[in-house]
């Protein structure tokens, strides 16, 4: 395992970083963007998770294996936030195909 020290300035400029994106996220949580919410919220939470990981648990300098299974974790991530999002803007569509039918058999049973 490799040994690296980091100066105290990265450490406070990660510290700012991760407190721009905390303000960032309740910026963006009194902010109506509609469907986009989710895809913001995500966006800013995996940019605090990354700088955590690279700086605060060192994954920046550990071995390449170390680097090779964080890759790959985070790639499975994006897989499954690409399925679930894609999921998550297609259901607006499903409702309405689901509840025209039923509007218009109201409409034929009315006098």
């Amino acid at each position: 395992m490799s040994e690296h020290i980091a100066s105290p300035k990265l450490y406070i400029g990660i510290f700012l970083a991760l407190m721009i994106c905390t303000a960032a996220t309740v910026w963006a949580a009194y902010i109506n963007l509609g469907q986009y919410n989710i895809v913001i919220a995500l966006a800013i939470a995996t940019l605090k998770a990354t700088l955590v990981v690279l700086f605060f648990m060192h994954a920046k300098y550990s071995p390449g294996r170390t680097q090779l299974v964080i890759f790959c974790a985070v790639f499975w991530l994006g897989i499954m936030l690409a399925l679930t999002l894609s999921d998550y803007t297609t259901r607006h569509e499903l409702t309405q195909q689901q509840a025209q039918p039923a509007a218009l058999v109201a409409r034929r049973v009315a006098p």
